[in-house]
């Protein structure tokens, strides 16, 4: 009976796409942002290259309008950065611009805390709104003749919003009666891009755990000023998080992959980080075992392209 480590490699990859199209859907995140930086006026920028004596058409300016490290305004950024990072946790690589892979089972959780996030950044905007007069005041002080009340809008609310949708990456089902040749050419369009999305999941993987590795074998292995070099606990957390979204998220389209994510979370397996800084001989054994994992790593890295441009070849 074939399984499917010992199909051609073909149809292992046709498979392992098949079973990605029925198991996960695309998800697309996207927000609405008040740009906090305006180009200058012609008059303005004609006024800069005068002042260097530069030429008007070589010479590129802007201003920003406020403050942008005021703590009201990080923690509007803030929350874009949550939303990014929780659709890229929880998603895998597509081929098309601003489109990931989640798992269909994963998308009731993903709305609820996408929907939190969005009530917090309304939250966080409405707080910033109360602090936009003196923004804008401070703004007025520094900026100088610059300054242009007619590039602020009365109000914040509403010029910040957080909004995801699941678009379709299916053939529409009404090709199918229109024109059965058209539908059987975008169905195999479609496939070709989960393919595509199976290669990119590969090299997402591969190379986040080459880095999470390449680093903490750097920063455990040698000395600084003849002392242990210093580390910090997430050189081990990353990689324990590494592996759960892993876990998760895993295609298991490369046996190779597999098992040295399997061997890095072995080696590393009931390590504390204080255990390794109060151990010399731990942290010798980890490094050796990781520059093991590294360099199988690097070379999948460094070969990866050739295989990617070998299989479109075909």
């Amino acid at each position: 009976m074939s399984t499917l480590l010992n199909e051609p490699a073909t149809v292992r990859l046709e498979s392992v796409a098949g079973r990605l199209r029925a198991t996960m859907a695309a998800v697309r995140l996207s927000f609405t942002w008040f740009g906090v930086r305006k180009s200058l006026s012609a008059e303005q920028k004609l006024q800069a290259a005068d002042a260097f004596g530069a030429e008007c058409n070589y010479l590129s300016a802007g201003k920003k309008l406020f403050d942008t490290g005021h703590p009201a305004f990080r923690a509007v950024t803030a929350v874009r950065s949550q939303a990014v990072s929780l659709w890229r946790g929880m998603s895998l690589p597509y081929p098309d611009p601003g489109i990931r892979l989640i798992r269909q089972d994963d998308i009731a959780s993903f709305d609820v805390q996408m929907t939190s996030l969005r009530a917090e950044l309304d939250e966080s905007v409405g707080h910033l709104d109360e602090h936009f007069a003196e923004l804008k005041a401070i703004a007025r002080e520094r900026l100088g003749r610059l300054y242009n009340s007619a590039d602020y809008p009365s109000s914040l609310r509403g010029l910040f919003k957080l909004e995801y949708d699941f678009p379709s990456v299916e053939p529409p089902n009404y090709l199918r009666q229109l024109s059965p040749a058209l539908y059987e050419q975008e169905k195999a369009r479609m496939a070709a891009r989960f393919e595509e999305a199976i290669r990119l999941a590969e090299e997402a993987f591969t190379g986040e755990l080459a880095k999470l590795v390449s680093h903490l074998a750097e920063r455990i292995s040698g000395q600084e000023d003849g002392k242990p070099k210093i580390f910090r606990d997430s050189a081990i957390t990353n990689l324990s998080e590494f592996f759960e979204r892993f876990g998760q998220l895993n295609v298991r389209s490369s046996e190779q992959l597999d098992n040295l994510v399997a061997q890095a979370q072995r080696i590393v397996r009931g390590v504390e980080p204080q255990e390794l800084r109060d151990s010399s001989k731990l942290r010798q054994h980890v490094a050796t075992q990781l520059v093991g994992v590294q360099s199988v790593l690097d070379g999948m890295l460094v070969d990866r392209p050739r295989r990617n441009i070998l299989r479109r070849a075909k």
